[in-house]
């Protein structure tokens, strides 16, 4: 089940079902399927804290993934900053909503098990989530 939380701002996820239905559905063609899925929407300084308490991280990031998964069963809590969200959108230039999804599959892929710290995998991390992005768009045309 896919929750949509408001953590210290309020998560504005528009068409909740949609993104519910499509996110199942990036599982599914990663031969997974979709456990309990907490998506936390946080400021950049509610997330900062998470990122130096769990990740001893120092730095500020559109979200932080906590894995909860059971083998093929993907869980666990994608905490988002909506204000890097906003940020990022506005930088490369596509609506909150777009740039929110790709960063709730991004999330996602990281329980699939999808890495992005080394170049060639950030180029496969980014070719997933266009996949999927792209698959969220034929899926409400059909």
């Amino acid at each position: 089940m896919v929750v949509f939380v408001d953590g210290d701002v309020p998560c504005r996820v528009e068409r909740r079902r949609d993104v519910k239905t499509w996110l199942k559905a990036v599982a599914l063609h990663h031969d997974c399927a979709l456990g309990d899925l907490s998506i936390v929407a946080c400021s950049d300084e509610e997330l900062l804290k998470y990122n130096r308490t769990y990740l001893d991280h120092d730095t500020y990031t559109d979200i932080i993934t906590f894995d909860q998964s059971e083998g093929k069963r993907l869980s666990g809590d994608l905490l988002i900053s909506f204000e890097r969200v906003s940020e990022n959108a506005e930088n490369q230039g596509v609506l909150f909503q777009e740039e929110l999804r790709r960063v709730m599959v991004h999330g996602l892929l990281h329980l699939v098990g999808f890495k992005d710290k080394s170049p060639d995998d950030a180029s496969n991390m980014r070719a997933a989530e266009d996949h999927a992005l792209a698959l969220f768009h034929v899926e409400q045309r059909g």
